[in-house]
């Protein structure tokens, strides 16, 4: 066992507190990671708040990276040191899983949400020797150390500080992957982004890779425009109801050939689906309040052959994905670290407080 400080979420909608925690030694198939880093995302929000309910009490976190320091014993392609981004939870032998789909996972929601391992147990305890909701995302890295399954587990090179990668395990992937991945967007096309926070700035980078011939960032905040036009945005449109004017305004009268939505907000996809070109597509990546409905002309939809996408995780394999982003930031072509601002693990409080204002883009705890 593994004595830890971890930031334990015991009411929905309060602040997570940093107490001392016990972690059980990795399981077989499991490994002991050392928290170097951990971004947050818009997801740990809405899980805190219970939009997204998870079992309390509860440790969040999901976009951790670190140091392996214990291995389990069937643990064969890791080993302690190694530097490992932490990313979703998959079961590995589900018809999605078998063809490389592990984002659509059958088991995505009880691996990633139940705050408990496939069997139902959790690795923590408290100072008082209750349970402590673990492994929500696989991972629950709000704490300077995690147990999780080694398919949560992506090697990466010691080259980059590994307290940087740790969102592309989940938002930078997101974005990204959306365009990439889930949408393949074609040289020469255009493609609006709807909400450019980190998963939207992600997919303006990743449009940028594809070749897109016209990327257009769309939102209210003039600070996030101007860091879209840096990071390739070729329009900036501050958002409206009227979608087919903004793509107009695009130089796209007849429409986009793909659409983001990163926002979540049904009355803005319900507008933008009026502004898909023929045989376009909308990606719906945002996080959605359980119940959200989206409405389309079904006439509208079905005669230009246009397509309303769900994307969970950019449709991404993070064993693969991952190290491709890697590579990308490496070779200048994915700037993610311009979304940055970094904050102490007891800083918690104010690095969420900083993403719900929009002050930062991708806060990132160091430890």
């Amino acid at each position: 066992m593994t004595t830890a400080n971890a930031a334990v979420l015991r009411t929905a909608g309060a602040a997570p507190r940093i107490e001392t925690v016990t972690i059980d030694a990795p399981r077989a198939d499991e490994v002991l990671v050392e928290m170097r880093g951990v971004g947050i995302c818009h997801t740990d929000m809405v899980m805190r708040d219970g939009h997204l309910p998870v079992p309390l009490p509860v440790v969040l976190g999901h976009e951790g990276s670190g140091v392996v320091r214990a291995v389990g014993s069937d643990v064969s392609d890791l080993m302690v040191g190694d530097h490992v981004v932490l990313s979703f939870m998959s079961c590995s032998h589900c018809p999605s899983c078998d063809e490389k789909a592990p984002a659509y996972c059958h088991s995505w929601v009880p691996l990633n949400f139940f705050g408990a391992r496939a069997d139902g147990s959790t690795a923590l305890t408290d100072a008082g020797g209750a349970p402590v909701h673990s492994h929500v995302f696989g991972q629950s890295s709000f704490a300077t150390h995690a147990v999780v399954n080694r398919r949560n587990a992506v090697k990466v090179s010691e080259d980059l500080p590994i307290e940087l990668l740790g969102p592309l395990g989940c938002g930078i992937q997101t974005g990204a992957g959306a365009v990439l991945k889930a949408c393949h967007v074609r040289a020469g096309s255009s493609v609006a982004v709807i909400g450019v926070g980190a998963v939207g700035l992600s997919a303006v980078m990743a449009a940028g890779i594809a070749g897109a011939g016209t990327i257009a960032a769309i939102d209210v905040n003039p600070a996030r425009l101007d860091l879209a036009i840096e990071l390739g945005a070729t329009h900036v449109l501050r958002s409206g109801d009227d979608f087919a004017a903004l793509a107009a305004e695009a130089g796209c009268p007849a429409g986009f050939d793909y659409i983001i939505d990163t926002t979540g907000i049904a009355s803005l996809v319900n507008a933008a689906i009026l502004a898909l070109a023929p045989r376009g597509e909308i990606a719906l990546v945002g996080a959605y309040a359980p119940g959200t409905e989206v409405r389309a002309d079904t006439t509208h939809v079905m005669s230009a052959g246009r397509v309303i996408r769900g994307v969970v995780e950019g449709s991404a394999d993070p064993q693969t994905f991952i190290p491709e982003l890697i590579e990308y930031h490496r070779a200048g072509r994915f700037p993610f670290d311009r979304l940055v601002e970094w904050f102490r693990f007891d800083e918690i409080s104010e690095a969420f407080a900083a993403a719900e204002s929009g002050r930062v883009v991708k806060p990132i705890l160091r430890f």
